[in-house]
């Protein structure tokens, strides 16, 4: 074998073991070397890197934030209603050696002790919770709770939980129903008050609106009293001063208001008077044609 056969063999061989001592650290990345299957040191900055070749071991661990999606179980709140929950759970790797020292490098390893530790979360917290809770605004204060305790007991694995939501929550199909009648009955319930309510104030309006009818008739009969009271003074005072500039005319006009009264029947009336009465006075004062006054009437 020639000197130059020697030379690239050995050059060959110094780039396989260059190749297999360097490797790249991705910014999304954090690195565990191992050796023989035992950790030797954790690197998290990006960039190029060294190992000793052929002997030691690169696993990298994402550093990003990861979700994990708990299968949905039914628990007990604290109100004892059932509740069917689904919740999800995101995560990040703090620490690639207790990681790996827990978990392992497979990712079905943290998912396992993941489930657990939210689904025991979850039964704890939601155990001393009502289900208004669960749905109203308390739910961000009930979740954070969760949240704080799934952290605490994720620690000794290596990771660090940043957020624990219920994606769904929903009641047993035979307690929906029997959700659902309770609500029909109290809102026939609140129709049955509004509608009473409503029947009172429309008594109590029709109430006051027919009293101020009797008020507004009454103050104006009163005053129409007072008007036609006031108009018959009016006219009676007209008629005495009528009476006092010409009595004799007055008397004429007031007979002649008389006569027509009396015979007013289509000429069938009768009257039973002696033949000197005053009431047929101007008949027998009424000028003849010749001149003479009329005879006296005969009843």
């Amino acid at each position: 074998m020639n000197r130059l056969t020697i030379a690239a063999v050995a050059v060959a061989v110094l780039l396989v073991t260059a190749a297999s001592s360097l490797f790249t650290v991705q910014q999304t990345q954090q690195v565990l070397i191992t050796q023989f299957g035992q950790p030797v040191r954790v690197i998290q900055s990006p960039g190029l890197h060294m190992k000793v070749p052929f002997i030691q071991s690169v696993i990298a661990l994402d550093r990003r934030l990861l979700d994990f999606e708990a299968p949905g179980e039914e628990l007990i709140l604290g109100d004892q209603r059932r509740l069917i929950v689904d919740s999800f759970t995101r995560y990040r790797i703090t620490d690639p050696l207790l990681f790996f020292q827990t978990a392992g490098v497979a990712e079905s390893g943290i998912r396992g002790r993941l489930a657990s530790i939210v689904s025991s979360s979850l039964r704890r917290v939601l155990g001393n919770e009502s289900l208004l809770s669960v749905l109203s605004a308390e739910r961000l204060r009930v979740m954070n709770e969760i949240r704080d305790q799934v952290n605490v007991e994720a620690k000794r694995f290596g990771i660090e939980v940043a957020d624990v939501r219920i994606r769904r929550a929903d009641l047993p199909e035979e307690n929906t129903q029997a959700v659902l009648s309770r609500m029909q009955s109290e809102r026939e319930r609140v129709a049955r008050e509004a509608r009473a309510e409503g029947a009172e104030q429309a008594t109590r309006i029709r109430a006051n609106a027919d009293r101020d009818r009797t008020v507004l008739l009454a103050e104006g009969g009163a005053s129409a009293d007072i008007l036609r009271g006031q108009g018959e003074q009016e006219a009676i005072r007209i008629s005495a001063d009528a009476f006092q500039r010409d009595p004799e005319f007055f008397a004429f006009w007031r007979a002649m208001q008389a006569y027509r009264e009396a015979f007013s029947e289509g000429g069938e009336s009768r009257l039973l008077l002696s033949p000197d009465s005053e009431f047929f006075r101007f008949f027998r004062e009424l000028p003849q044609p010749g001149g003479e006054p009329a005879p006296a009437a005969t009843p």
